[in-house]
């Protein structure tokens, strides 16, 4: 993708702080960071979202993940992190390339998780049984 802003700093047109590359995947930081470390972790292959990317990618991606996110938390003192993944417009993505947050967290950082709603049992009855039939497609 010629105008992908992920795209350009994998072929080396946009500079980035790079913590980490392997043949599939690249992570370096976010640019406007929850916390310390925050760490993006992103394909080398351009897909817009979750749905568009090979289940390859997505592992790739994965394995990255779970190969760094350990070693980013010791090396700036988190003992937890959040991760994160915006998955089209409406969810917040902002970059339409395949790309998971790692953010590290730390007591008293301000940040807070999302907030659930009260629902009803015969509400998340009808929903389990739609998504049921959906996945079962």
């Amino acid at each position: 993708m010629n105008d992908c802003l992920f795209c350009k700093i994998i072929a080396g047109e946009l500079p980035a702080y790079k913590v980490y590359e392997d043949d599939r995947t690249l992570a370096f930081l976010d640019i406007h960071p929850v916390n310390s470390g925050h760490t993006l972790v992103i394909s080398k292959n351009h897909s817009r979202d979750m749905q568009e990317a090979s289940v390859d990618d997505v592992c790739a991606v994965m394995a990255t993940v779970h190969h760094i996110a350990p070693r980013i938390l010791a090396a700036v003192g988190s003992e937890g992190y959040n991760l994160g993944l915006n998955n089209g417009r409406d969810a917040g993505q902002v970059v339409p390339h395949l790309h998971f947050h790692i953010m590290p967290r730390f007591a008293g950082d301000g940040h807070h998780l999302w907030h659930g709603k009260s629902i009803e049992d015969k509400e998340l009855a009808v929903t389990a049984e739609k998504l049921r039939m959906a996945i079962a497609v």
